[in-house]
Formats: C-alpha cells, sequence, structure tokens
C-alpha cells in the first residue's frame, strides 16, 4: 500500500516538474487549407513592385468572395501564413499561421498585412523559400484537406539548392506548389524572358497546381486576388480548368514531359558574377 502511494506521488511530483498533463494529446486544429504565402523581397522587386505584390494581398483577404469562399469549405476554415524570401537564408515569417472562419480573421490579417514595412535582400533563392514553407506545413498543427505553398517572385532561382529539387521533395509530402511569376518589366539583369515557363516546369506541381502570370501593372493586384480565391475554392480541380486555361490568365501545371532549364538561374549568376 505505501508503495503504491509513494509511487503515486513520485509520478505526480515528476509530472509537476516537467510540466507534463495527464491526459489525450491536444487534437489537430482541422482545416480545408493550409497555405503558406511565400513572397520575393528580392533586390530584383523593385518599390513598385512589392507596393502592388502587397496591396494585391491585402485586397484578397478584405474581399467578400474570400470570405465566402472560407465559409464554403467542407470545413468552414483555413490557415495562412506569410513568409517574406529572398536568398538561401533569407526567409522571415511577416505574419504567423492565422486561422480564418469567417470576415472577422481575414479582415484583421489584412489590415495587419497593411502595417507592415516593406524590405529587400539579396539573391533569390526559390528552393530555400520551398523549404522553409515545407517546414512550416510540417510544424503547424493543422489537419488540413490540403496544403499549398503560394510562392511569387520575379526571377529564376540562383542560390540554394536547385528548384527542382526543393519542389520535388514537397510534393513527395503531399503538399501542392502554387506560383505567381512576375514579369512586369523589361528583362534585366538578372530576369528571365519566359519566367511563366519556367515556374511551370521548375516550381509549380502537385494535385490541381497552376500558376497566374502578372504581366501588367494595372492587373498585377487582381492576378494577386484572382489566385487566393482559386486556392481556397480549390477552382484548378474544376471542370473549369479547361476554360481557365484557355483565358491565358492561369495555366495549369504540365505532366507531357515539357522542360525548361531549371538551372538557368544559376547559370545566369555564374556567366555574370563568376563562380
Amino acid at each position: 500500500m505505501l508503495r503504491s502511494v509513494l509511487r503515486s506521488l513520485l509520478l505526480a511530483l515528476l509530472a509537476m516538474a516537467g510540466g507534463a498533463t495527464i491526459g489525450p494529446a491536444r487534437a489537430e486544429v482541422e482545416v480545408d487549407l493550409a497555405l503558406v504565402l511565400a513572397v520575393d523581397v528580392s533586390f530584383s522587386m523593385d518599390t513598385e513592385e512589392q507596393v502592388l505584390q502587397r496591396e494585391g494581398f491585402i485586397e484578397a483577404f478584405r474581399s467578400s468572395i474570400v470570405h465566402d469562399a472560407i465559409r464554403r469549405g467542407a470545413v468552414g476554415r483555413i490557415a495562412v501564413t506569410y513568409v517574406e524570401w529572398a536568398g538561401a537564408g533569407d526567409q522571415r515569417v511577416l505574419l504567423p499561421w492565422t486561422i480564418m472562419e469567417g470576415p472577422a480573421q481575414a479582415l484583421a490579417f489584412a489590415e495587419e498585412l497593411s502595417r507592415k514595412p516593406t524590405r529587400r535582400a539579396s539573391r533569390t533563392s526559390i528552393s530555400g523559400a520551398l523549404d522553409f514553407a515545407v517546414k512550416l506545413q510540417q510544424e503547424g498543427g493543422f489537419s488540413a484537406v490540403r496544403r499549398v505553398i503560394d510562392v511569387s517572385g520575379d526571377g529564376p532561382n540562383n542560390q540554394g539548392r536547385p528548384v527542382i529539387a526543393a519542389r520535388d521533395d514537397a510534393l513527395a509530402k503531399d503538399i501542392t506548389i502554387n506560383g505567381l511569376p512576375i514579369m512586369l518589366k523589361g528583362p534585366g539583369y538578372f530576369d528571365m524572358a519566359n519566367l511563366d515557363l519556367y515556374y511551370r516546369d521548375c516550381v509549380i506541381g502537385g494535385q490541381g497546381a497552376f500558376l497566374v502570370p502578372a504581366r501588367d501593372k494595372d492587373q498585377f493586384r487582381d492576378a494577386v486576388k484572382t489566385k487566393i480565391i482559386m486556392e481556397i475554392a480549390d477552382t484548378p480541380t474544376s471542370g473549369r480548368a479547361a476554360e481557365l486555361e484557355g483565358s491565358g490568365l492561369v495555366v495549369l501545371a504540365q505532366s507531357d514531359g515539357r522542360r525548361s532549364n531549371c538551372l538557368a538561374g544559376e547559370q545566369q549568376w555564374r556567366d555574370r558574377m563568376g563562380p
């Protein structure tokens, strides 16, 4: 009897000392979508592009269409986090994981984003952004029907491991990657003329993956908004996929083996800057 009492007391003291609790583990939050918004802030993004990009995301989460898309999901709830990235070791969470169940949370997310200052940094590592986003997905604590990384940028990968390796690792974990290639200005020092094809062949992938090219400043904010709505509503998996692609506003992931040079950015950097 005494031994039993002492054992119970010892277990209680150990639990108190370690901050442990006895009982079932906390259940993961169930969501329709866990979405990482991975946004390019490299020096190739000029101030106007950064402002337009930020305003696009702000307007998207202020939109009643987005609010309705959230509500109409099977669970009626999504999780979103906003990340800025540049070089291989430069990824920062600007807004942490936020649960959105309706307009209130989405509007608060947009308001907080509008207050954040913009920044710029060196190099472009899409692979680094994808690896960081995958880690966020794994540590989010969500039971998600869909997991998506939404990556936007205006240039190819030129630092870190090959982008296609990072992409394939994400796809192996059942994470879909969508893209917003930004092509608002003529090709410059480290730009790529057919960035949309590079994103199609080397960056995006997974179930229902798509990209929305941003080619015009006047339509940039609408392009961002369109992509967010499509991701929340899971539009590419519907029967309208061919119609969307036929419009030229949306490009779906390819499965026919077409392939751009996925090391073009690294080669471009070596040619102009040296090893």
